[in-house]
């Protein structure tokens, strides 16, 4: 057995057809300069313009901030891995490879429940909204959204990094907790006992909060007027289109992990591996910034400004 403390690196084994993944170099490249863009674009927006600054929009700037980072966590990693020859990993980067892609997708799900129970709020309770929704209570709702993952993920880590491994051998193209846990020779049912904890507090109870807030604005929408009805759909549409398309691509990735997989094509494999990694930070700022008026009024009139600008010159 070797104690996980005195593995250097862990090797990628699903790189095969490496000149395959060459030719998507230049596509990925131009993918994550696009996610840098659009989210950087959307949260100076919602910075600079104080008519944004209210707590939906503030929410929306925590999720945009996540997009950044976790496809920071991937990106440059796999643009590095496709250059290179040999496949393998530091084991401390590694590591914090698995603390980054975890905590994105659990700091996700918090941020998607607190924005729908901020929109549950606004059209359930809407004379008592800015009595509830003060500075101080968004403050919290902010640090619940990154504290909470960022705890649960760290101790998610570092049981992993403690476990006795009888491989180093990682079949995914990055680095993924589960298939550490694979390795191991030593008992794993503390980590997956914790895990299960983790999963329940960072996915399934924010889960729990969207159906709960969900199902009372629709019960408000069929009892009201055409006016809130028009507005639950127009806050509410990029919100559920954001939260669907990011738990089929969890569940997508949950799945490949845990059954067998061999059947099916290496890349689909990988295109399934990394689908909520690489769609959802570039499908968050597109579907926020055409749908929500207030966004895309201020994108369009900063667009008539530069365009104004360059005629000048």
């Amino acid at each position: 057995m070797i104690n996980s403390t005195y593995v250097s690196y862990f090797t990628l084994g699903a790189y095969i057809d490496t000149e395959l993944f060459k030719l998507f170099f230049m596509i990925i490249m131009l993918f994550y300069v696009l996610i840098i863009c659009a989210n950087v674009l959307l949260i100076v927006v919602i910075c600079l313009n104080r008519s944004l600054h209210e707590p939906m929009y503030i929410f929306l700037c925590s999720l945009f901030v996540n997009e950044l980072y976790g496809s920071t966590g991937l990106y440059p990693f796999l643009l590095v891995q496709i250059l290179s020859d040999i496949h393998t990993v530091s084991a401390p980067f590694c590591f914090l490879q698995i603390f980054c892609v975890y905590t994105y997708g659990s700091v996700e799900f918090t941020n998607l429940a607190v924005m729908s129970y901020d929109r549950y709020l606004a059209i359930c309770c809407p004379l008592q909204y800015h009595t509830i929704m003060t500075y101080n209570k968004v403050v919290m709702l902010i640090a619940v959204i990154w504290f909470l993952p960022i705890f649960a993920v760290f101790v998610t880590t570092s049981l992993t990094a403690s476990l006795q491994l009888c491989g180093v051998i990682i079949d995914k193209v990055y680095c993924d907790n589960y298939s550490i846990i694979k390795l191991a020779c030593s008992d794993t049912r503390v980590n997956n006992l914790y895990e299960l904890i983790a999963a329940s507090l960072t996915v399934c109870a924010p889960v729990s909060v969207i159906i709960y807030t969900y199902i009372q604005i629709l019960k408000v929408c069929f009892s009201g007027s055409k006016e809130t009805r028009q507005k639950a759909v127009s806050t509410c549409t990029p919100h559920l289109a954001s939260l669907l398309n990011f738990s089929f691509g969890v569940c997508f990735e949950i799945f490949q992990s845990r059954f067998d997989m061999s059947s099916v094509p290496n890349m689909l494999r990988i295109f399934i591996s990394l689908y909520f990694l690489t769609c959802q930070p570039i499908f968050s700022p597109v579907m926020y910034g055409l749908n929500m008026s207030k966004i895309r009024t201020v994108c369009e009139s900063l667009l008539l400004s530069s365009l104004r600008f360059v005629q000048l010159e």
